[in-house]
Formats: structure tokens, sequence, C-alpha cells
């Protein structure tokens, strides 16, 4: 028996289905976080014990939050590409819309876009949201075009995360939303 998060929201857009992390994304996250992939994610080297810990908190904090980080995929393909969504762990000063592209495969493609805005949807318009922030690295331009695409904007009067540049999401009613569907895992339509 494969033990599974219940009742979590999965949510479809035009090209990925977005998920709660399951046990079988361990080997996905786990040599993602041991590449150079993770260089703005993880504060030291490589080291499996923390990389388990921090697997855990992934699929923790679904449970103590009601919400947390979608693993998302291409539709019609069950390999994880990466992940995105509503994040915010007790010290964290705001809640926060993360992502990280695992497979790189995935970049150049707009898939972590479409990933970020549909969570940033479900942020805004199922947990009912009225502000989000993301914290990304000075160095990491990738993430940083992102932010920028999603129309987050630097905020000089927000509370860091470490060192990092805070982008602001726009407000709920001028966020892009994109088409998606969004349904429980036991397919009850939300």
């Amino acid at each position: 028996m494969t033990p599974t998060l219940a009742h979590t929201p999965v949510i479809t857009t035009e090209r990925l289905v977005l998920r709660a992390p399951a046990a079988g994304d361990w080997p996905h996250f786990n040599a993602m976080l041991a590449s150079d992939r993770a260089a703005f994610i993880r504060t030291a080297g490589y080291d499996l014990a923390q990389t388990w810990r921090s697997f855990g908190h992934l699929i923790g904090h679904w449970v103590l939050r009601g919400f947390g980080m979608f693993v998302w995929q291409a539709r019609g393909d069950d390999t994880p590409l990466g992940m995105t969504g509503p994040w915010f762990p007790e010290t964290w000063p705001e809640q926060e819309i993360g992502w990280s592209v695992w497979n790189p495969a995935a970049e150049g493609k707009g898939m972590a876009f479409e990933a970020a805005r549909a969570a940033r949807a479900f942020a805004y318009d199922t947990l009912g949201w009225t502000t989000a922030v993301s914290y990304v690295h000075p160095d990491n331009l990738r993430s940083r075009r992102l932010a920028e695409r999603l129309g987050a904007t630097p905020d000089a009067q927000a509370q860091p995360m470490g060192e990092c540049i805070v982008y602001r999401h726009p407000a709920p009613g001028l966020a892009d939303r994109g088409a998606i569907t969004c349904h429980t895992d036991d397919g009850a339509s939300k």
C-alpha cells in the first residue's frame, strides 16, 4: 500500500496537471536537489538527509495548512516536471507563490508560467488570498523573469527571506488566471 494525500485538489490547464506531491515524486525531487538546478533553492551543498526532510515538508505542508506546492506534469504523462503553488510555512512573513523546475526538458516552454499562473489563481479563488509574494534570489534570472511575466513587481517594503528580491503579485482582480479546471482527487469539481 502506498499512502496518498486524500481529497487534495487537482488543477488542469491547457497542457498540465497540477497535483499534490506523491511518494513516487521522491526520485525526481532528489535528483533535482542533487543537481546544479538547485543552486538557488538549497542553502548549502547537497545533503540527502536534508533533502529527505524537505520532501517531507512539502507533503506535511498540505496536512498542516490544507494547501501546498503542487507537482506539475504534462497532461498524459506522469513524469513530474516541477512544482509550484501556495506556500506559507510557520516562519514565513507572507504567503508565497513558489516554484521550481525539476526537469531541464521543461525549461523554455512556458510550462512553469502556466503552472504558476494556475496555482496563483487557486490561491486567490479557492484559498481566498488577497495578496501573494515570491521570494527570488537576485542571481536567479529565470525565476526573476518568470515573476515578472506573471506581472509581479519588486516590493522594497516587503520583508525578505534571506538574500532575495520580494516580488509582489498583482491583486486577485488584476491577475491573469488562464483557463484552469480544479477538482479534488475524488473527482468533485470546484
